[in-house]
Formats: structure tokens, C-alpha cells, sequence
């Protein structure tokens, strides 16, 4: 365990030396979270149907999203990892007495945390006094405010196994650059990353709230901003623990049969 830690604390600290790049994340956070509330401001100013949420609690999501997105983005890839594949220098890490699937696995976690800690606090510090309803508010009961954070940690979760299938897919591919931006785009419009799923049609939300990439972003936002009720929140929880239990053991199962056929080329 001491060698995961050891590898955590390392990647970690590295993303906590880009904070020149951490301020340009929040600038860019802020002018796409304003531009994307005043969006939605428009349709419900103008629209004469009912939306699915309240503007409220769709402004709390929205920022929730933006300052949360080092977490949850799930176009981000460690590069590092797909050029050990590519290049042939992953062999270097299969001669370290370790797990390659847990060392891949906490690194990915370390970098997208550090990321996090450098943009999450001065976001919500200002969408928390922006005026009402375009501000960000606290979640409506207690029973949200305590289920909200076993969520956000299972949705990690979630994002960075389904995450550990495509770096474990490189083995079988020349470019990984292909199922990447594939991937990355699927993954997005499933999520909620670009629209909330409540404002889809009812019929395509029963496939999306089915999909392990709901389990993701969406499942901690919603219960935060209260949009699911106790027992819906805990039927979520429960789907999200066991996409996670999925993902995890087709991710052993997929780099265990990969390092089997594995071959390095060169001097």
C-alpha cells in the first residue's frame, strides 16, 4: 500500500506546480458556466412549458459541473500513459514490483485531484454570492448534503475505472487518439456534461440513467441540488457501487489477458 501512496503523492504534488494553467482553467470555468446559465436563462424566460428543473437548481448544477470538472471531465487522459504503451517504455513499469492496473489507477486519481483543489475552491466562492437564482445555493435538506459527497467519491470512482479500459484498450491499437476523441464525445452527450439528462425525452433518460456514465457526474449532482428524492438517491448510490464493481473487474480481467501477449520491440 505504501508504494501507492508513495506514487499518489508524487503525481499529486506534480499537478500542483501548474497553477498558472489552474488560473486560465478558472477564468475559462467562469465565462462557460455564466454563458451557460444565461443560455438556459433565455429558454426558461421565453418558453411556455414547464422544465423538468428549477432554474435554481439548475444554476447549482451548472457550477457544481464547472467547479468540479477536473473530476469529472471525461475527455482528460494521462498522456503519460498511452506514450509507456505506444513507445514500448511501459516495459520499464512491468520490472517494478507493483500493479501496474493500481499504479495507473492512483495516478490517474492523483492528477485529476490535484487539479481539483487548485480550481474548486475560487469558483464556489464566487457562485456562492452571485445573486439569486443564477448563483449557486447549498443542497435543500440534510439528507442531500450527506449523500452528495458518497456520490461525488463513487463517481470518481466510476469515471476513472471506465477511464482505465481505454488506456488498456492502446494494447490493442496502433493510434489511440481514435477511440479517444470516440469515446470522449459518447461519454460527454451521456453524462449530463452538456446537457442535464432530466431535460431529455423520458424514454431515452430510462437508457441513459442505465449506463455507467450517468453514474458519473449527473447521480452526485442531482441528489446536491435535491432533484432526487431519499429513496431514488439511494437506488443511484447502489447502481453507481456496482458499475464501479463492474468496471473494476473488466478492467483486471482485460490488462491481465493484455500483458499476456504484450511484446516490446527495439535495442
Amino acid at each position: 500500500m505504501k508504494k501507492y501512496l508513495s506514487f499518489f503523492r508524487i503525481r499529486f504534488l506534480a499537478g500542483l506546480q501548474y497553477r498558472a494553467a489552474a488560473w486560465g482553467g478558472i477564468a475559462t470555468q467562469y465565462a462557460w458556466g455564466g454563458m451557460t446559465i444565461l443560455m438556459f436563462h433565455a429558454f426558461y424566460q421565453n418558453a411556455e412549458n414547464s422544465f423538468p428543473m428549477t432554474f435554481r437548481e439548475l444554476s447549482s448544477y451548472i457550477w457544481l459541473q464547472q467547479s468540479l470538472l477536473a473530476m469529472f471531465m471525461t475527455w482528460f487522459y494521462d498522456n503519460d500513459i498511452f506514450d509507456s504503451i505506444t513507445s514500448g517504455s511501459i516495459s520499464y513499469e512491468l520490472c517494478r514490483p507493483c500493479d501496474l492496473y493500481s499504479m495507473w489507477f492512483v495516478k490517474n486519481m492523483a492528477i485529476r485531484l490535484s487539479r481539483v483543489v487548485l480550481r474548486c475552491v475560487p469558483i464556489l466562492l464566487v457562485a456562492i454570492f452571485l445573486p439569486d437564482p443564477f448563483g449557486m445555493r447549498l443542497p435543500p435538506d440534510i439528507t442531500s448534503a450527506l449523500l452528495f459527497p458518497v456520490s461525488m467519491v463513487l463517481g470518481f470512482l466510476v469515471l476513472v475505472s471506465f477511464n482505465m479500459l481505454i488506456y488498456i484498450s492502446a494494447f490493442y491499437t496502433i493510434s489511440p487518439m481514435g477511440i479517444r476523441i470516440l469515446v470522449s464525445s459518447i461519454t460527454e452527450f451521456f453524462a449530463g456534461a452538456l446537457i442535464p439528462i432530466p431535460f431529455f425525452p423520458e424514454w431515452l433518460q430510462s437508457f441513459m440513467y442505465a449506463l455507467p456514465f450517468a453514474s458519473v457526474q449527473n447521480t452526485p449532482f442531482l441528489i446536491y441540488v435535491g432533484h432526487l428524492n431519499t429513496a431514488e438517491a439511494l437506488q443511484s448510490i447502489c447502481l453507481q457501487a456496482v458499475w464501479l464493481i463492474v468496471l473494476l473487474a473488466a478492467g483486471r480481467i482485460l490488462i491481465k489477458h493484455a500483458l499476456k501477449k504484450v511484446v516490446v520491440q527495439g535495442g
